[in-house]
């Protein structure tokens, strides 16, 4: 009783982020009824030990990442920003996102004396594409990413967590769109894929566009869905007497229907979050109108540690089992003998080593064949060529042949022409001489006889002039 009245004064003053803080820490101050106690004679001190771990807790401060899941213009950033109570700046996405893109996005607050470091990661082109088969896939990545540097970071010679800020995304809230009256495939297939690695918290996002009779229903139907495909949903944990009861009461909640805004419309008198329409007004923190308190509520104030908890000893627990059973790393049963690190490292070097000569034989075998292969194709090629230059230069020989042969021929009747030229030239001379000689009268007629005599001397012997030689008188 007495560590509780401590605990609750040196919690007085904090609000919002700090309330976490006293969930985290009441559970010190339950002992085990069956440990044997003992009472002090007066005052040791050592009931302040609370106060000191919160006052280092609260100097360094914590953190705290959410990842938003939903489909563009659902309403993912004016939530954060509703949520939190300030305006986040974030690049609008477009609706022709080639894939899913995840975007974080780091902010520093400060709430009274309890510093907090947020991450909101959006998903940026979300159930966008025509195939939306493996929408899913970046997702898981992008959570695997942040256990596998968690992981590097523990398994360090030299580390600090106390110091070390922790990436994995304690919450995922899962945006379902309210047009329609169930989950859509991809709903279904991406939250079974989530819930092992995530908490996760499906949210209706812009709630205000259906009444509340189709909202009741909306909520009946999904989770009905829910229920009978075995997704698993983060439920706010009743453990705790203390938060038993508004637990159990929101867990009846789900899922939580929120319209998210950062204007200010007025109200009467006072001026409130919320959006205004031509038939009224919707005040984003009225019960009545959605759920957006309940979700700050359960979020923030009360379950904050809950989730961070649960992100560490649940979902980092079972990634870091498989990636240490991946490793050859594995647990003795109480019955067994203790195992050595340096034996299984050995073991395991020793069997990656094995894998690694098996693969590198293999790979060498592999060249070796793909080389008698290709030497094979190479000398089948060179053959080829071969054959087809013994025919081409058989062909190039018989055709030297022919031109050599019609060459000789050429230079034969060449020479024929050039005697046959000579002898014509030599008669003509002859005949011209002869025909100077006689009387003029007969001018015409022996220069005729004389062409003819000299054509048919050109020609050869064996063709036959077309008129008759008349003869030198």
């Amino acid at each position: 009783m007495r560590q509780k009245l401590v605990l609750t004064h040196c919690f007085k003053g904090l609000f919002g982020f700090s309330s976490v803080i006293c969930i985290f820490f009441l559970n010190v101050s339950r002992q085990n009824e069956e440990q044997r106690s003992l009472e002090l004679s007066g005052h040791v001190g050592f009931d302040s030990l609370p106060c000191q771990l919160v006052n280092k807790l609260v100097a360094r401060g914590f953190c705290f990442n959410i990842l938003c899941v939903g489909e563009t213009g659902i309403g993912k950033s004016t939530l954060m920003s509703t949520l939190f109570g300030r305006t986040f700046e974030n690049e609008e996405a477009s609706h022709y996102e080639e894939e899913v893109r995840l975007r974080s996005q780091t902010y520093d607050l400060q709430e009274n004396t309890v510093k907090l470091k947020l991450t909101i990661v959006h998903t940026a082109g979300f159930g966008d594409q025509i195939n939306n088969e493996e929408s899913y896939k970046p997702i898981l990545d992008h959570i695997d990413a942040q256990f596998e540097k968690y992981l590097e970071e523990e398994l360090k010679i030299k580390r600090s967590l106390f110091n070390y800020d922790d990436p994995r995304i304690h919450v995922c809230l899962y945006f379902i769109s309210p047009n329609g009256h169930s989950l859509k495939a991809l709903d279904l297939i991406t939250m079974k894929k989530l819930e092992s690695k995530v908490n996760l918290i499906p949210v209706i996002g812009k709630a205000d566009i259906i009444s509340k009779n189709d909202l009741k229903n909306l909520k009946r139907n999904i989770m009905n869905e829910l229920l009978s495909y075995g997704v698993q949903i983060y439920q706010f944990p009743t453990e705790d007497e203390d938060v038993a009861e508004i637990n159990s009461s929101i867990n009846n909640c789900f899922p939580f229907a929120v319209v998210g805004s950062t204007d200010d419309v007025k109200i009467g008198n006072r001026m409130v979050k919320g959006r205004m329409y031509p038939w009224g007004a919707v005040q984003v923190e009225n019960e009545d109108h959605c759920d957006l308190v309940k979700l700050r509520e359960m979020l923030l104030r009360v379950n904050m540690e809950d989730l961070r908890e649960q992100t560490h000893s649940r979902h980092y627990e079972l990634f870091r089992r498989c990636k240490l059973e991946e490793m050859g790393f594995k647990d003795t049963d109480p019955d067994s003998q203790s195992f050595s690190l340096q034996e299984t490292y050995e073991a395991k070097r020793k069997e990656l080593i094995r894998e690694l000569q098996h693969k590198e034989e293999s790979m060498r075998q592999m060249f070796v064949n793909k080389v008698k292969e290709t030497e094979a194709e190479l000398k089948e090629k060179e053959k080829e060529l071969q054959e087809r230059f013994e025919q081409l230069k058989r062909l190039h020989h018989e055709e030297k042949k022919s031109l050599e042969e019609k060459r000789r021929e050429l230079e034969e009747e060449m020479n024929a022409f050039n005697r046959r030229k000579v002898a014509a030239d030599t008669l003509m001379g002859q005949a011209l001489q002869g025909c100077s000689q006689q009387p003029l009268k007969k001018d015409k007629d022996k220069k005729n006889s004389c062409l003819l005599f000299y054509k048919w001397t050109l020609e050869g012997a064996n063709s036959k002039p077309k008129l008759p030689i008349v003869p030198f008188k």
